[in-house]
């Protein structure tokens, strides 16, 4: 079962429009994507306009939830509570925030102001500390293992954290391309890489499973 909750399309930096990347996912056996291109103030309302009538009309077709949403991106820590409000207030079911990943030059701070911002996902958090675990767990945000080449280097530490803290953790692709879409091998490898066990892994999908029901619905 693959439960993929940060994906890209050609509305951001993808390179595939939303029905070919759903597409692509369904024949990979997908049960959960979520589209989450980047964004900021300036095309939050564009994108989403955009991509829901593409996964509404998607989701007549094939078996798979689909979920609008965003990842906000580079955004000031000051700026990205406004951010997130403005993403649900436009139809975003899932908002992830991009965390301050050790291969990207994001804000200082950023991941403080994102686990307090009422996101949902802190994406590829990297070296996030034991009291930031604290407050994912307490404010419900989940914290990324990444497939993604370099964000995906401090996948053990955030797994780590998550173990300390109790805070969740989500395994996902940040897919661009075709090459990032997952097999249900990789999938779960992202999580085994990690150090998580197998019946981790079985509980973390199960968990997650039972969160975008709850999003859903």
């Amino acid at each position: 079962m693959i439960i993929d909750l940060h994906t890209h399309t050609f509305l951001s930096d993808g390179e595939l429009v939303p029905s070919e990347l759903i597409r692509r996912c369904y024949v990979n056996k997908y049960k959960v994507l979520a589209i989450t291109d980047h964004a900021d103030a300036g095309n939050i309302k564009t994108l989403l306009k955009e991509l829901i009538p593409a996964i509404e009309m998607a989701s007549k077709y094939y078996d798979i939830k689909i979920i609008p949403g965003v990842e906000i991106t580079h955004v000031h820590p000051k700026g990205i509570k406004d951010c997130v409000n403005l993403a649900r207030d436009n139809g975003a079911k899932i908002v992830v925030v991009h965390g301050e990943t050790p291969v990207e030059n994001v804000f200082p701070g950023t991941n403080e102001a994102a686990l307090k911002s009422g996101c949902d996902i802190l994406a590829h958090p990297g070296q996030i500390s034991e009291a930031l675990g604290y407050l994912a767990a307490e404010n419900d945000v989940k914290l990324e293992l990444s497939y993604r080449k370099g964000n995906c280097l401090y996948n053990g530490h955030v797994l780590n954290i998550s173990r300390k803290t109790g805070a969740q953790v989500v395994v996902n692709s940040d897919a661009h391309s075709p090459s990032d879409i997952y097999t249900e091998k990789i999938y779960a490898d992202v999580a085994y890489g990690a150090g998580m066990t197998e019946e981790e892994f079985k509980k973390v999908l199960v968990k997650n499973m039972e969160w975008v029901d709850t999003i859903l619905n």
